[in-house]
């Protein structure tokens, strides 16, 4: 991590499961113990163990920290905003990873002068498999986005948007994704059950098969469309099953898209 990261520290405020596991992704990394500051009114175990190794948990915090990631639920901002105030110096750099707060409403919170990146990363970010797209208000400089990338690439990749409403899209693609990924994968495991399966069998098949179709769809140069086409033989079995599948009224292209667009305007809706 970078040393002035190390020297400065940096405050994280909230630490659910997408707190925790940027934390461990810091200490990973190398980060001290002692450069952090977690503020949890309700810490777990694990967070409570690292005070032995020096992490200051809801006290004594850095004096004059690089970052303040604010990652709790938007709905709170407004009961946070004096303590969050309380920590900063002129040049902290927040980091906002709360789902539908736009920048601006940040600025009017903290200032026009503050530094302020938005992100969103997402749960795979607790095996550092994650993705976290972010952009930042204008008094951002260069140096301080590639601070904010090297934060995030502890728990995977990082992509920056040129555009801040691109930011719903993301929250309702890779932000929420996982938990559609997790369904898709209850649902097959469900119809291997149905089709005579194990319980242990049918998960083991379905976690598997989505892991592995997904991890190839990542590396490799064919688009999704080529990958499906190169399974499917005309009139076989798995032909059979997308003719279900790609129904145009009912079909799961359909569905996604409602339930992208609901993520999406439900995000529009936070921001508001």
């Amino acid at each position: 991590m970078e040393e002035e990261i190390t020297q400065r520290g940096l405050i994280l405020y909230g630490s659910g499961k997408m707190g925790c596991a940027l934390l461990k992704g810091w200490l990973d990394s190398g980060l001290s113990e002692k450069s952090i500051g977690v503020i949890e009114p309700e810490p777990n175990y694990w967070l409570k163990s690292l005070r032995a190794n020096g992490l200051n948990l809801n006290g004594n915090l850095p004096n004059k920290p690089l970052f303040c990631i604010l990652a709790v639920k938007p709905q709170i901002i407004n009961d946070i905003l004096i303590d969050v105030k309380r920590m900063l110096v002129d040049d902290t750099i927040i980091l906002s990873v709360m789902a539908g707060i736009r920048l601006k409403v940040l600025q009017r919170h903290f200032g026009n002068h503050v530094p302020i990146i938005r992100a969103m990363p997402n749960t795979p970010a607790l095996i550092k498999k994650g993705i976290t797209s972010i952009i930042e208000s204008s008094p951002v400089t260069e140096s301080q986005m590639m601070l904010a990338e090297r934060i995030f690439n502890t728990v995977g990749k990082t992509i920056r948007l040129k555009k801040e409403s691109h930011m719903d899209a993301v929250t309702a693609i890779s932000g929420s994704g996982p938990a559609y990924v997790f369904y898709f994968i209850e649902a097959l495991k469900e119809a291997g059950i149905a089709q005579g399966l194990s319980h242990d069998l049918a998960l083991k098949l379905a976690c598997t098969t989505v892991s592995g179709a997904g991890q190839l769809a990542d590396i490799s140069s064919d688009d999704p469309k080529k990958l499906r086409e190169d399974v499917t033989s005309p009139r076989g079995t798995t032909q059979a099953a997308l003719d279900i599948l790609m129904e145009d009224k009912a079909g799961l292209k359909f569905l996604i898209n409602r339930a992208v667009k609901a993520a999406a305007d439900k995000s529009r809706e936070l921001g508001k």
